[in-house]
This record gives structure tokens, C-alpha cells and sequence, in this order.
């Protein structure tokens, strides 16, 4: 049942390659907005919808993207390398055995996309056992960091760091997690001043309600803090010391706050945090977004300060074909880029395909939500 199941994935693939080159004036990677005809050999949600964007890679799967431009001027993005496993899905994400990263990269928009080998592996890493969600990655003074959550042998996620002379690695992945670290999604933003900050946490699987405490609770609730009548679970923020290996204070609450200057509740599962915090910075204001799991929407908070209190302003990105949202915003070519996942080349939540399309801020400062179809 396995290997027809892969068999017919495979088969997938080489159609979706396929009739995405037909769609498309460039190749697979091709991250502009498709405004192609409609053909009917052209890739299709299962309701007849016809995707915004193609996948950059089809060879793997690929999720989670986080993007970055380094000093070379090429886009790499780093994300989670999804595998065919046995685990049954289930709400905690058992069925995502992830176990190995591949990063990507990219030398224009639209241009060939580049898999590279194998960065880091579970294997790899003293004190993980299993399940690379996922990383984020961060250089300074000629090191790259790859930043990565895992779970350890007691099944509690930590996040680790390791690092690299070259931005698509090999890794050498430090012997412990980062002390104090704890959850999902680390994601690092370096302002103006130099000054680097993780954002990380995820409820339900991610176990945001598990270490309320600062201590892993695996008797914990299954889904968040189960008081929807009470502010929402919110992702945590720590400035990483110089070295970029471990924090440099406790990590705080990064506070998310509706118009009216109140906190976004547990109940408001449309706005309130799930998972996949990110920060970039435009015209000087810090741009906080998310994800609302269950809901499926990528949405966004500004504020004045990376610590913030955030104002919730609305969505970036309404459902995608698939389950989870995880995304990043990164600034390339003289182009703002969201990047982001769904299943097209395999309809299964497990195996998930990243992709890319131009983002738009407003003259206000608010951001164009973006549709991932097109009519």
C-alpha cells in the first residue's frame, strides 16, 4: 500500500512539473503572479480553483519557507524537507517526520531554483531524536546559523542551533539545545541597530500549552491554554546574545493586542496566535505575522518596538489548498515576496510544496491580502 501510494506520488510529480512548465512562461521556479489561460492540462485545486503560483521545486517536498537574502544578493530559503512516513496524522502533527533540511536557493526571481544537499540531519544532532520542523536561519560576522526546533528523547520540543561557513551548509550543530529554549518556529529578525531577536512558539503540537510554566508538562493540555474566554497563548520573544547561540534574557510574551487596544482572546480563533511568528520591518514599523492554524489564515500585527505591543491589522493570505499556513516575508530585487506552502503536487497534508508571490504594502502601511487563486 506504501509503495503504491508513492508510486502515485511520483506520478503526481511529473504531471504537476509537467503541465506547470505549459502554465507558465518560465520554469518550475517561477515565483510572479501566473495569469496564464486556462488549459486543461494546467494544475487545478480539487474544487476547479487555478493556483496564484507554482511550486519552486518539485523533486522534494518542501514547507515552511524562511527567506532571506544574504550579501551575495541571492534569495535561500530554508525550510522543512517533508518526508513519506507511517505515523497516522493526527492534531499534535505526529505524521510530520521531518527528519533532515535542504535549503534552496535561488539567483533571480522567476530564475532556476537550486536543491542542495543535505544541510543537517536528525542524526546529526546529540540531543534530538526526531521531528526537523520548522528552521530559520541568521548570519553574522561570516557564520551562518540554522535554527531548529526538535524533539528530544523525552518528546518535548526544544530548538537548537548550528552553524556554517557557507549559507547552505553542512551544519555543525551545537552539542545542546539553546538553554531556555523550548516549542516550535524560532524565526530571527536583526534590526537596524544589529540587535537579534528569536520569535518561536506554536500550540496544539507545537506544546506552546505545555511549558506554561517553564517547565515541559507532558500531561499538558492537547490544544492551548482552553480558556477561550482569556487572552490567547502568544509566541515568545528572547534577544539572542552576541554569539547568536543562546539567550541573552528569559524569554517574554509578545503581546498581541484587536483595534481597541485589547488582547486577542483563545476564543478568536480567526485572529489569535497558532503558529509561524515572523518580523520584518517596513518604513520603520515592525510587521509581526502569523499564522491562525485551525482557521488556515497567515495574518498580521504592527507595532513600535520588536518587543511590541502589536495592533492586529488583518490577513495576508486566506487558505491555501491544504492544512497548515507557515510562511515569510522577505524584501528581493526591489520586491517584497510572501513565501509560503500548500499540497498541490500531492493533496496530502504531510507532503506540502513551497511557494512564492509578490506582497504589496499599502501607502497606510497595511498589507493587500493575497488570494493563493486566481479566477
Amino acid at each position: 500500500m506504501r509503495m503504491a501510494q508513492r508510486r502515485c506520488n511520483l506520478a503526481w510529480l511529473a504531471l504537476a512539473a509537467t503541465t506547470a512548465l505549459a502554465a507558465c512562461s518560465g520554469a518550475p521556479g517561477n515565483g510572479a503572479q501566473q495569469q496564464a489561460a486556462p488549459n486543461a492540462a494546467e494544475p487545478r485545486a480539487p474544487d476547479g480553483r487555478r493556483y496564484l503560483s507554482q511550486p519552486l521545486v518539485t523533486e522534494i517536498y518542501t514547507a515552511d519557507p524562511s527567506a532571506h537574502v544574504w550579501g551575495d544578493g541571492k534569495l535561500y530559503v530554508y525550510g522543512s524537507h517533508d518526508i513519506d512516513g507511517d505515523a497516522q496524522e493526527d492534531d499534535l502533527g505526529g505524521h510530520f517526520e521531518m527528519r533532515d533540511y535542504r535549503i534552496l536557493s535561488m539567483d533571480k526571481p522567476g530564475g532556476p531554483v537550486t536543491v542542495h544537499p543535505v544541510a543537517l540531519d536528525v542524526d546529526d544532532v546529540p540531543w534530538a531524536e526526531k521531528q526537523m520542523w520548522a528552521p530559520d536561519a541568521a548570519y553574522k560576522d561570516g557564520t551562518y546559523y540554522l535554527y531548529f526546533p526538535a524533539k528530544d528523547r523525552q518528546g518535548a520540543f526544544r530548538i537548537g542551533v548550528a552553524t556554517s561557513k557557507s549559507p547552505v551548509g553542512p551544519f555543525k550543530p551545537n552539542p545542546q539545545p539553546i538553554k531556555g529554549s523550548f516549542s516550535i518556529d524560532p524565526a530571527v529578525f536583526t534590526d537596524d541597530d544589529g540587535a537579534s531577536y528569536m520569535y518561536f512558539g506554536g500550540i496544539w503540537g507545537g506544546q506552546l500549552q505545555r511549558n506554561t510554566t517553564g517547565t515541559y508538562d507532558a500531561n499538558g493540555s492537547k490544544t492551548d491554554l482552553e480558556q477561550p474566554t482569556q487572552p490567547a497563548l502568544a509566541p515568545k520573544i528572547a534577544r539572542l546574545a552576541p554569539g547568536m547561540t543562546e539567550f541573552a534574557e528569559t524569554p517574554r510574551d509578545v503581546q498581541i493586542l484587536d483595534p481597541q487596544g485589547k488582547p486577542i482572546l483563545g476564543g478568536d480563533t480567526d485572529r489569535r496566535f497558532f503558529e509561524a511568528a515572523w518580523m520584518h520591518k517596513y518604513n520603520g514599523q515592525y510587521y509581526l505575522s502569523y499564522s491562525t492554524g485551525d482557521t488556515h489564515y497567515l495574518v498580521y500585527a504592527t507595532g513600535t518596538s520588536p518587543y511590541g505591543p502589536f495592533t492586529y491589522r488583518g490577513r495576508i493570505l486566506e487558505p491555501v489548498n491544504g492544512w497548515t499556513s507557515h510562511h515569510s516575508i522577505a524584501q528581493w530585487d526591489g520586491k517584497w515576496w510572501l513565501f509560503y506552502h500548500d499540497v498541490q503536487l500531492s493533496g496530502q497534508t504531510r507532503l506540502r510544496n513551497v511557494k512564492m508571490t509578490p506582497l504589496t504594502h499599502n501607502p497606510d502601511g497595511t498589507i493587500q491580502t493575497i488570494d493563493p487563486f486566481v479566477p
